[in-house]
């Protein structure tokens, strides 16, 4: 069973990577347009994969299907709200960063604002990538792979440290190579031949999941039974403790959401690389329907691994590794496996991918070295990436005992989410707020969102609700600052929002409706399984 599991997975990954390189061995990697933006030539199916898989590694498979182990379809919010940020970047935010010809959102900030606010930006970016964002996505990958692949039973090592280690590295370094040697379409590619897998897999799995519940009567009767059983995992109104209360949908759970979409530079970067508007708009809407369809294989089955293994005594994070293994026959598991390897590389490769672009244009060509050549700005990129890596890859085993990984994330990230997203907007809405306020709401804002976390009282005080309320509080009071230094101490001159020319900005004709169908699809869910 072993050696069938290991040689389809094998088999698939390899697949993957050959038709990644013979798609992409003659791109441009020596200028930063094509190694940073692929050379602006990514088309709709690419931007929409590889968003999709940006999004979708193991920390979205393992860790929601883990919540939603412990808290059942409330937490369908994390990929249902998302598709009204989808929607909003589509036709709000997405004209206006072509516009601008930027590579990072915090070009964006020095376009808008100055070289002081890009900065802060950058380093804002780069730190929390390091110790947040790089460092979940090995973890959670480890962890999925051992309960998928059973990898003590596979390699015969007994030590889970040591083997949570091991996974670690060896998905660190391969993920490394993707990023660090093949640039922004390497990513892009590989990206959307996993996303194709991945939503293959997904759906196989709630095939089989349903059929084990029902006793291989089918998946309607195990759809009936996990209703009858267990009604009240499938209210999509989250109670006040669980991790997804209803009320903050409209709070901090949106503002995540919309800034994880629409400013994230991990995720947008393969926007900012659209061949033209309107193809960037069609991969971003096409995303947005593909997360409509996410709670079925990232919360449905973990309602089925609750069903199936509540009174067995296994964490929520671990859920969903043994349902996998347990469901599927051993060539799928391995066919899976490769794909969430694909996953796990996908959202490593992509954050390390933006990590050495803000890095190198932001910090190393504008502080550093402003006279470096393409070929010097690349080159110190790819330094700074494999230094990250290594960083991320020593801290990544450090997370082990969190009770909730996909809840922790989201409240590190939250940290500097909402003061970036504050400056943005505003920056993007007014024309006469100065520098110093953006600088003010970047700098203040993470002190005082990590104050709330961390610092006592305060930290004492904040449940899961008055987290996101909180969050959401300091998002409008951040605003409210900088609208009223913009009143006292406004720019000398409006700023005029320049077309630099850099793609056809021509908008898709179909852009407004299809977003309004999303919207409406999003509310029809929630009133299906209102309770």
């Amino acid at each position: 069973m072993h050696a069938l599991t290991l040689i389809s997975f094998l088999f698939f990954t390899g697949l993957v990577a050959l038709i990644t390189w013979l798609i992409t061995r003659r791109d441009d990697l020596r200028s930063t347009r094509g190694y940073f933006l692929a050379g602006r030539s990514l088309t709709f199916p690419l931007i929409a994969g590889s968003l999709l898989m940006t999004n979708l590694s193991t920390e979205q498979m393992v860790g929601l299907n883990g919540a939603a182990f412990t808290d059942g379809l409330s937490v369908m919010a994390w990929e249902v709200v998302a598709v009204v940020a989808l929607v909003l970047l589509a036709l709000f935010f997405l004209p206006r960063f072509l516009r601008s010809g930027i590579a990072t959102v915090p070009q964006l900030l020095e376009i808008r604002f100055d070289h002081g606010t890009q900065l802060i930006c950058n380093i804002i970016f780069l730190i929390a990538y390091a110790v947040i964002l790089l460092p979940i996505v090995l973890y959670s990958g480890a962890i999925g792979l051992q309960g998928m692949l059973d990898l003590q039973g596979l390699t015969g090592i007994e030590s889970s440290s040591f083997l949570l280690w091991a996974t670690v590295w060896i998905v660190g370094l391969i993920g490394a190579v993707y990023a660090l040697f093949g640039g922004l379409r390497t990513v892009a590619v590989s990206d959307t031949l996993n996303g194709v897998g991945l939503l293959i897999g997904g759906f196989l799995i709630v095939f089989f999941a349903l059929n084990a519940v029902s006793d291989g009567n089918g998946i309607l009767a195990g759809w009936d039974i996990l209703n009858t059983q267990h009604p009240e995992m499938f209210n999509s109104m989250g109670r006040e403790d669980q991790a997804v209360p209803f009320a903050t949908l409209f709070t901090g759970v949106f503002l995540i959401n919309l800034f994880y979409w629409t400013t994230n530079q991990q995720i947008i970067q393969r926007t900012f690389a659209a061949k033209s508007l309107a193809e960037g708009q069609k991969g971003v809407l096409l995303t947005g329907f593909f997360k409509l369809l996410g709670p079925l294989y990232l919360v449905l089955p973990g309602i089925i691994a609750y069903h199936m293994y509540a009174d067995q005594g296994i964490q929520a994070d671990e859920a969903y590794g043994h349902l996998v293994f347990d469901i599927l026959p051993p060539y799928l598991t391995g066919f899976f496996a490769a794909v969430m390897v694909g996953a796990i590389l996908s959202s490593f490769n992509s954050a390390l991918n933006s990590t050495t672009t803000l890095f190198s244009l932001g910090i190393y060509k504008g502080v550093i070295n402003k006279n470096a050549d393409e070929a010097q700005v690349v080159k110190a990129g790819k330094i700074f990436g494999w230094i990250m890596a290594i960083a991320a890859m020593v801290i990544a085993p450090l997370l082990a005992g969190q009770e909730s990984l996909f809840s922790y994330l989201q409240t590190m990230n939250a940290i500097y989410f909402i003061p970036i997203l504050a400056v943005v907007l505003v920056g993007l809405l007014t024309k006469r707020v100065p520098a110093v306020a953006a600088k003010v709401g970047l700098v203040a804002g993470c002190l005082l969102i990590a104050a709330g976390y961390f610092v006592p009282p305060f930290n004492k005080i904040l449940d899961v609700t008055s987290q996101y309320h909180f969050v959401a509080g300091v998002f409008v009071l951040l605003i409210a600052i900088m609208l009223i230094i913009g009143k006292i101490c406004p720019r000398e001159t409006k700023w005029v929002h320049r077309d630099v020319e850099a793609v056809d900005l021509t908008p898709w004709k179909g852009a407004w409706p299809v977003g309004l169908v999303l919207v409406l699809c999003v509310i029809a869910i929630y009133a299906a399984f209102a309770g």
